[in-house]
Order: C-alpha cells, then structure tokens, then sequence
C-alpha cells in the first residue's frame, strides 16, 4: 500500500491578517518535507468559494510550485471538476500537460463532478454533471495522443485543432475518478480509470463492498477511456501522529475531526447531496434492465439490511442539525476504524486495517482544522517512518 498525502488548504475563522499567505506557504513546506520522507503522491483538490474549508481553488498553480521544490513525489490533481462551466476540455488538457513537463513526469489526475453549491455557483445543471464528466473522460486521452482532435456533442463542437502541448509522460498520466457513490465506483471501473474515495465516514464494510464493485467493473472492462488501465483504489482519511495517543487528542485531533464533519455537511449541504444520490440509487433499483453492477449490487444490500453505526447515527443527527459534542463525533468515527489517530503504533495498526481491505494508496489527510503547522509537520514526520513498513516492492 502506497501512503500519499492529501490536502484541502484550511484556514478556520478567526482569521489573522496573514492567513491567506500563511496557508500557501505551509502547504509549500509540508510538501517538500512529504517528498524528503518518501511519501508516493501529494494531492491537492480543488473547491472554490469555501472559504474556511478549502483555500485550493487554484490547485494547478500550487501544484506548479510544489513540482519545483519536490524530486520524486508524484503531483495528484484531486480532482479537476470536469463539468464543461468549471474547466472546458481543452483547458484541462493544457494544463494538465503543462504540469506533467514541469514535474518531469509526475502527475496523476483526477475528475470529480463536484457539488451542489459549487454547481450553483457557476450555473451548471446538476443532471449533466455525470454525463459531461464521462465526455471528459473520454476526450483527454485522445486530445493527448492525437495530433488534431475534434469532438461533437450536445454541450461542444470541437473541429480538427491542436492540442499542445503533449503530456511528458507517454501515452499520458494516470487517470482517476473521485467517487463517492456506489454508481461513481461502477463508473470508475468501467472506464478503466482509479477510484479516489473517501473513508472518514464509512464502516470497512462499505469501504469493502465499494472496493469490490470497482474491482468487479474493471475486471469487465474492454474499453477503457484511456491507453491504458489504471487499476488502483485510493481512500482518503482523516490522519493525525503524535508521540503518544494523549499528545495526538491535547493537539486538537478530536476538535479536528468534528469540525471537518460539521464542515464537510455544511459546505457540500449533505442533506441534499444524500438525498440526490438516494433518488439515483433508487432509479438504477428500479431500472428494468437491471441497472448494471449497481442496480445488482443495490438490490442484494436492501435484501441484507445492515445495522447502521454509532458514527452513522451521529453523521445523521449532524445533518439533523443537532451540535453533536466533538469527543462523540471523534469516538465514533474511530470506533468504525474511519480514522487514524494516534501514537505511532496506534496509527500502524490502523493503516494496517486499510491495507487489509485491499486498498493500494492511502492519502493521509493531515493539515485539518486547527491543528498547528507544528504538529501537522510532526504527523508528517511521524506517518513518514512507517512508509517503509507499507510500501514495498
């Protein structure tokens, strides 16, 4: 298992006059200090107007600098919100190829459909969103390997142009999908691209049963978007290493954890999101051609009915709008092994949880909230000996 870290760039009210820089260059330091420990790729995501919750919202250009001050970490662009009104094909592409020369080679990137406020924002229909991710999906690679290029569809007409320059590596970087539905995990594996998830509120056995529909639906691939396959799943979580389990709570890591909760629920306004991908869910239930693996898979688990978690019932309680004390939103996300947080053999033993699912990169969520830069940098230093213990040849 790969551990790479991830990053959303917090700067939690109240603000300072710096904040603005102060995060930038952070961010800058704990990279370099991330690719001198061996740490396999930082990714850097991408939201815009979320003010405390994501200062990322040119991940491209941080990207840049952090490709100059690194040698050998690999650069994940987490996702690039690929609905045409956020960033055209063509735009994608350049940039894309851009950061691939200046990292000499490095780059993975991401698609992500993003969310509903974000999708307000800059006036995008909600039900195209999938579809034109797809179109993205399959238009990159080719833009990237063909010498003129053209596209027609009911959102864009391309004609017989350029598309410079070309990636460095060859036949292009990696792709991934950010998935956060069992139907984004079928559609990942369809297109033969990874599966970037997120496990900070799901119990291993929905971590387990998304990783067997991505591993299902990309054993039936035959035609992937790109040149070739990406089989990885990567899960993001919320990580935080002290010198002992006592010094990892006193650093806020509790506080650190409900606030991104209560964040996370506000900002992507989860209520809503649940309840689109409930209303999706329910369509391919109902579909009578079955639905695909999906539709297969959604019908076994209504026949299983699983027992809802402590962390479930507080996730739902939070989106209730009850203020849920931190030490019990903390205790029951560590209870479902959804967070790693800890001394050194606390966090290994909880690394080693995700290695067993099956999951081949581990991006540790490590600058949240509050937390000091300090003690960031600490947890980095910390995670950055265990890399050796996990991934091997």
């Amino acid at each position: 298992m790969k551990i790479d870290i991830f990053t959303e760039m917090q700067s939690p009210r109240p603000w300072s006059k710096d904040h603005e820089h102060r995060i930038i260059m952070e961010t800058l330091e704990q990279a370099k200090l991330a690719d001198s420990l061996g740490y396999g790729c930082w990714w850097q995501v991408e939201h815009h107007t979320a003010e405390e919750f994501s200062y990322s919202s040119a991940p491209e250009i941080m990207l840049a600098a952090i490709s100059q001050h690194t040698k050998t970490m690999r650069l994940g662009h987490s996702s690039v919100l690929a609905p045409f009104r956020f960033n055209h094909p063509i735009r994608t592409a350049e940039r894309a190829a851009f950061l691939d020369h200046l990292s000499g080679g490095r780059l993975e990137l991401g698609l992500a459909r993003s969310t509903i406020p974000e999708w307000r924002t800059f006036n995008i229909p909600p039900d195209r969103t999938r579809a034109q991710m797809q179109q993205a999906f399959e238009m990159l690679p080719k833009m990237w390997t063909q010498e003129r290029f053209s596209w027609k569809s009911e959102e864009i007409d391309i004609q017989n142009v350029p598309i410079v320059p070309k990636p460095y590596q060859k036949p292009h970087p990696p792709l991934w999908q950010a998935c956060s539905s069992v139907a984004s995990f079928e559609q990942a594996g369809r297109n033969g691209v990874g599966a970037l998830g997120v496990t900070l509120w799901a119990p291993r056995e929905q971590v387990q049963e998304w990783i067997g529909i991505y591993r299902e639906a990309i054993r039936r691939c035959e035609r992937p978007v790109g040149e070739f396959i990406n089989d990885q799943v990567a899960f993001f979580t919320f990580v935080h290493c002290a010198e002992t389990d006592k010094q990892a709570m006193e650093n806020g890591a509790a506080e650190a954890a409900a606030w991104y909760t209560n964040g996370s629920f506000t900002f992507f306004e989860a209520k809503e999101s649940f309840l689109r991908t409930y209303a999706e869910e329910q369509a391919l239930l109902n579909d009578p051609a079955g639905g695909g693996l999906t539709g297969q898979f959604l019908r076994e688990r209504a026949n299983r009915s699983p027992a809802t978690t402590r962390a479930q019932s507080i996730i739902a309680r939070i989106m209730q709008g009850e203020d849920v004390p931190s030490q019990e939103v903390f205790d029951g996300l560590s209870e479902q092994d959804s967070l790693i947080v800890g001394s050194p053999e606390t966090c290994r033993q909880k690394m080693k949880v995700y290695q067993d699912l099956g999951i081949d990169r581990l991006l540790c969520f490590q600058q949240v909230a509050r937390l000091p830069h300090e003690a960031v940098m600490s947890s980095i230093r910390q995670i950055g000996k265990l890399i050796p213990e996990f991934d091997r040849p």
